[in-house]
């Protein structure tokens, strides 16, 4: 591997445990810039069922089955129902297709609408001389700077902010795809992110530290999150190093998990712990978000079917740049201020171009912690 002159090593993550060559980048394990951790604060007025868009594919059965329940569930205004034409056959769309896509869902769209979730698994990544995930393209367009490779891409301004509105304040609409394979798998999601809103979450959180050095330049980021939330009410953080331990570097049979953060080509035993409702995974490796097999990686759909409520990971070779991928101390910050999924996995991703969200937006495990003012 070669090291460059600014006197950092940044990965690639794809294939196996063998890292290929190296490319410019940010500090490892740095947040890529986030704001000291601070205490969550008052509960989030932010995103709500009011000004969160369902995104429907037209002429699509269960596209509309999955957005009518969501929108139900949720209590989303019929006005926040929408159509758009995309081909549904396939896993890529051509940047042409989705443009005239956007273009038709932005005259749609009230002007309240602060955020959108795709009620459909296909497409998951415009495609045009490099690849965004879709959700990133609906948030942001599709543009050649939020992609290419090992290149370093384009900063949201959405990063670690106080937003409560960020298509008023930005420009940019969140987005996440509500994935499922079935209409029962989608009502399962949807049901564990309207539960995660009702009760206040006791729970435990997992930061890992894996022998896979490419894949755990997140361990700073780790140690901050630990340092800074693990005395909050009601969470136990548990922070291992598992370097020396590389046939056993990962959890199983483990309760009232909330939080799971790894970084690995594949995360066995998944299905051995159970994740409360609202409850993010997600593992650091190059191509969790090109659906449906990952190149031979684990999907991040993975950690869905498992039972998170949301997840997340790139849909092409991005490199091990931390400002790619989830930031722990950023995203417990806004989850646990009463912020929304959506709301809080966004914000702790500064350059999500190559980023597929998955999940429940509206997903809120301290809600009602906040609400009470605890």
């Amino acid at each position: 591997m070669r090291s460059l002159a600014i006197g950092v090593l940044v990965v690639g993550c794809g294939g196996g445990s063998e890292a290929p060559d190296t490319a410019s980048g940010p500090e490892a394990g740095a947040s890529g810039g986030a704001s000291a951790p601070s205490d969550p604060g008052a509960a989030s007025q932010g995103i709500s069922a009011k000004t969160l868009a369902v995104v429907i594919l037209s002429g699509n059965a269960l596209s509309e089955a999955i957005g009518q329940a969501y929108a139900k569930a949720h209590g989303v205004p019929a006005e926040n129902i929408v159509r758009i034409e995309l081909p549904h056959d396939a896993d890529l769309v051509s940047q042409a297709d989705f443009e005239r896509a956007r273009a038709a869902l932005d005259r749609q769209l009230p002007r309240s609408v602060q955020a959108t979730v795709l009620a459909f698994s296909k497409p998951s990544r415009v495609v045009g001389n490099c690849a965004v995930s879709i959700t990133s393209a609906m948030a942001m367009g599709y543009r050649a700077s939020l992609c290419g490779g090992c290149s370093k891409t384009e900063a949201s301004p959405y990063f670690d902010s106080a937003s409560q509105r960020p298509n008023e304040d930005f420009g940019l609409r969140p987005s996440m795809m509500l994935w499922s394979q079935d209409l029962e798998g989608a009502l399962a999601l949807i049901e564990r992110g309207r539960a995660s809103r009702e009760t206040a979450t006791q729970g435990q959180g997992w930061l890992l530290r894996t022998p896979d050095a490419a894949r755990s330049v997140r361990w700073p980021d780790m140690l901050a999150a630990q340092k800074a939330w693990s005395a909050w009410p009601g969470l136990t953080l548990n922070l291992l190093d598992l370097r020396a331990t590389p046939d056993q570097a990962w959890i199983e049979a483990q309760q009232q998990v909330v939080f799971y953060f790894t970084g690995r080509v594949t995360v066995p035993k998944l299905d051995t712990n159970q994740f409360l409702p609202g409850a993010v995974a997600d593992h650091l490796t190059s191509f969790a978000g090109l659906l449906p097999d990952a190149n031979g990686q684990m999907p991040a759909t993975a950690w869905l079917k498992a039972g998170a409520t949301g997840s997340y990971g790139t849909v092409e070779e991005p490199c091990n740049y931390t400002e790619k991928f989830p930031s722990p101390q950023v995203l417990m910050k806004h989850y646990l201020r009463g912020e929304t999924l959506i709301e809080a996995y966004w914000k702790s991703v500064k350059w999500p171009g190559q980023g597929l969200f998955l999940g429940d937006p509206l997903a809120s495990p301290w809600l009602q912690a906040q609400r009470r003012g605890s």
